[in-house]
């Protein structure tokens, strides 16, 4: 997850749905021949996440006595040193954070993530093509909860006040209305460089738009970016930035933090646009008193790019999920199971949990605009992955750098392919 969420709160009525769901506390949830004390490890440290996660594990248990739960929170930086170093140990968590991708290829290796592939496949289907995801081989190391999906969030009254009728479908459109808006006194785009990932976004949807998919699945499943097109994609980002469509300082400027934060801008009218995922308007609602925000804030997709081999609609995205250890698999599978039913993926929708994971909870999303980008995304003929989630942790850490430093003007187009490529091959 890379946002702090707000506004979630599960209803009273879990407990009634998770009865029913259990079939009155029987045991359904493959618990075994006897009780059973799940571990969990999730990054909800702050409310009203860290209790709501508390409230759905109090309501598994009374509905199933069998099950029990220590709960422990985890911030959310900390899940890149301490899932490797509890994988190695005897006693890793029974359930914990996942993002799949790389890093949960790399965990499969230590021999401590079960496949619950046999354990999930009566009901995983219901998830249709977002549990792609969280699967290596085939095979399946993990379950969403919610999915993400990045792409421009815009004020629509300031676009209106420079004069602007509607959203750039294409990069010279938008480097039009970068100037224009300049023009009219108003910040083009805010971003967070400060803390790195929101810069990657942007030379990771110009890589999808230049390169083929063929090349991004084999080039990115092999660690090893040899195609033109990932060059182009920094020689885009340099032309983009050329147009200086950022804040005076924004390298210093946090994502999330505060009104002064790239979100607070756009979420108080000091900047037009941010190239963002689907948490943000969760996120500017907390850090502005604007109680027509959700009507000021409209959505959408990257910009096409002349020339590129990306296929038209293509998404960069992700999610949130998580993954079962091997001690008490079934247990936590079934658990899983509640975690992605309709009726709680549709309590959480409803709330402001981002965009369902199981499809049949749509209808749920409150916001308009939010449910628009879920039916676009659902379209979309393919969905990428973040590259610093899609490659092993210290690949996407080293691209994630790369990227920062180029931004900086400590790098090339070539510098952040030769990231990913010596990262791979251990620095040679």
């Amino acid at each position: 997850m890379r946002t702090s969420r707000t506004a979630l709160v599960v209803m009273f009525s879990v407990l009634l749905t998770l009865t029913a769901a259990c079939g009155g506390g029987g045991s359904s949830t493959g618990a075994g021949s006897g009780p059973v004390t799940l571990t969990w490890w999730h990054n909800g440290t702050t409310d009203p996440l860290k209790s709501t996660w508390q409230q759905i594990a109090d309501a598994y248990h009374a509905a199933d006595k069998n099950v029990s739960f220590k709960v422990d929170p985890i911030q959310n930086e900390d899940f890149t040193t301490k899932v490797p170093l509890a994988l190695q140990s005897d006693n890793p968590p029974d359930i914990y954070q996942q993002w799949g991708g790389g890093d949960e290829a790399g965990q499969v290796n230590s021999g401590k993530v079960a496949d619950i592939t046999d354990d999930v496949s009566s009901w995983i289907g219901e998830l249709g093509k977002a549990a792609q995801g969280w699967q290596v081989n085939g095979r399946q190391y993990g379950v969403p909860y919610d999915l993400h999906v990045v792409g421009f969030w815009y004020r629509k009254d300031l676009f209106a006040r420079a004069g602007i009728t509607g959203p750039p479908s294409t990069m010279d459109q938008f480097y039009a209305d970068v100037a224009t808006l300049r023009q009219h006194g108003i910040v083009p785009a805010a971003i967070g460089s400060k803390d790195q990932w929101p810069d990657a976004f942007y030379w990771e949807y110009f890589a999808l738009r230049e390169c083929s998919t063929s090349v991004l699945q084999q080039q990115v499943g092999a660690h090893n970016l040899t195609d033109p097109c990932w060059t182009k994609a920094g020689n885009d980002l340099t032309a983009f930035l050329s147009h200086n469509p950022f804040q005076t300082g924004f390298l210093g400027t946090p994502a999330q933090q505060g009104a002064g934060s790239s979100a607070g801008m756009v979420a108080n009218g000091q900047a037009a646009m941010e190239l963002q995922g689907d948490w943000e308007p969760d996120t500017m609602a907390s850090l502005s008193t604007d109680s027509n925000l959700d009507n000021d804030l409209g959505w959408f997709p990257f910009p096409t790019v002349p020339g590129g081999k990306g296929q038209a609609g293509a998404v960069l995205g992700g999610g949130d999920g998580f993954s079962c250890t091997t001690r008490a698999a079934a247990a936590c599978a079934g658990f899983l199971q509640y975690v992605a039913s309709v009726d709680v993926q549709r309590k959480l929708a409803s709330v402001g949990a981002g965009l369902p994971a199981n499809p049949a909870a749509a209808s749920a999303l409150t916001n308009s605009t939010l449910r628009e980008v879920l039916a676009y995304s659902q379209k979309a003929p393919y969905t990428q992955t973040y590259f610093d989630r899609a490659f092993p942790t210290s690949i996407g850490q080293a691209l994630n750098q790369a990227i920062a430093n180029f931004y900086a003007g400590q790098g090339t187009a070539q510098s952040i392919v030769s990231s990913v490529n010596q990262a791979a091959t251990g620095g040679r």
